[in-house]
């Protein structure tokens, strides 16, 4: 039985995609309503085009609202393929559960009853701005999939619309501009968009998907990141240099950073942390800087065989016969990007030529300013 994913915090536009795919003879819809969670449960409803077939409440597992939804989703899974007459089952997520952790989970128990076939993110041109700008934590907003639930709404939404190939898009009540369009484009320019009504919808989710693809995509060492463009107002700066930062320069720098577009992510490498990749990730306002492993140069040779081939040829391909893989590789996409400021804002954080000059081992003396943002929370 195919299985398809369908997420978005777009909760209109996500319900008429289902709906839309509820149309094809024999397709069946699966939701776990997260709505109640904080009193212990979990609501389940399958449903076809003719109406709701069944329903079951499951209970919070080690009080993750979203830890009892993959418990519960695979063996309801194999009720309905072992059931039979079912030509699709559609996974209908909660608001804000993302796609990724769903999409792992049922790729690595697909076998004899099921096949996981598409992850589709369902959104509003109209909604991406304010959603994709607002800061505030779930909790705040009533979409949190759990009790200690932290994350925001922008770092939540882009991880729903960058982790699939394939988008839904719908129009609500609110038209869209061409900004909006713009906007949307910009910021996944790798995913195919498909109109919510259209005909391709219901063929585009029976097609296949790797879920393997879909994480190396996302990864910061050879992540697909959006490319330069201007366009409607919006702009997407990706700036690349070779040069560490400057630890310091680049701290004092964050606030100014994040603030300067709607959406930005990458990697880059400080001075005195040369053997080590950062993930840059931030959306809303807000800043995520990571540890996301060694740089390829930085691993003897032997160790290059544990590494994925994906990365190894994106590091071949941008190999550099001083610093190897390691690069500063940053997107910034926004309306009214201050394009000029931002490029001269990155310039300056970099080592000068005579800080560059005294090396690796001089670099290492400089002061860590990012010991405390890099340290685990425990």
């Amino acid at each position: 039985m195919p299985v398809a994913v369908v997420a978005g915090l777009h909760s209109d536009a996500r319900r008429r995609t289902v709906e839309t795919l509820l149309r094809v003879p024999g397709t069946v819809a699966l939701h776990h309503d997260l709505a109640e969670a904080a009193d212990g449960t979990v609501l389940r409803t399958v449903r076809d085009a003719g109406g709701v077939l069944d329903t079951g409440r499951t209970p919070l597992v080690n009080d993750c609202a979203c830890c009892a939804l993959r418990e519960d989703l695979v063996p309801a899974l194999n009720g309905l393929a072992e059931s039979g007459g079912h030509r699709l089952a559609v996974v209908e997520l909660w608001d804000s559960v993302e796609p990724q952790g769903m999409a792992e989970v049922l790729a690595g128990h697909a076998g004899e009853t099921f096949v996981l076939t598409a992850v589709v993110t369902a959104v509003d041109p109209a909604l991406v701005l304010p959603y994709a700008a607002c800061g505030d934590d779930l909790a705040e907003a009533g979409l949190a999939a759990a009790p200690g639930d932290q994350r925001t709404v922008a770092d939540t939404f882009a991880r729903q619309f960058e982790y699939p190939p394939l988008l839904a898009v719908s129009e609500g009540e609110e038209k869209p501009d061409a900004a909006d369009a713009e906007l949307l484009r910009q910021l996944t320019p790798a995913a195919r968009r498909l109109p919510l009504e259209s005909g391709e919808l219901a063929r585009a989710v029976l097609a296949g998907f790797d879920a393997g693809a879909a994480a190396a995509r996302l990864h910061p060492a050879c992540a697909l990141l959006p490319q330069e463009a201007d366009g409607e107002g919006v702009s997407t700066l990706v700036w690349h240099r070779r040069r560490p930062f400057h630890p310091g320069r680049l701290h004092a720098a964050l606030e100014d950073l994040t603030c300067a577009a709607l959406r930005s992510r990458g990697r880059f490498w400080l001075a005195d942390r040369p053997d080590t990749l950062l993930s840059w990730d931030a959306a809303g306002g807000a800043l995520c800087v990571e540890e996301s492993g060694p740089w390829l140069a930085a691993l003897p040779d032997a160790a290059w065989e544990m590494v994925e081939a994906g990365r190894r040829v994106a590091a071949a391909l941008d190999w550099h016969p001083v610093h190897g893989d390691r690069a500063q590789c940053l997107s910034f996409v926004s309306p009214e990007l201050d394009r000029e400021g931002l490029h001269a804002l990155l310039e300056s954080c970099l080592l000068t030529d005579a800080e560059y000059a005294a090396g690796p081992e001089g670099w290492r003396s400089l002061h860590p300013a990012f010991d405390d943002l890099l340290r685990p929370v425990r």
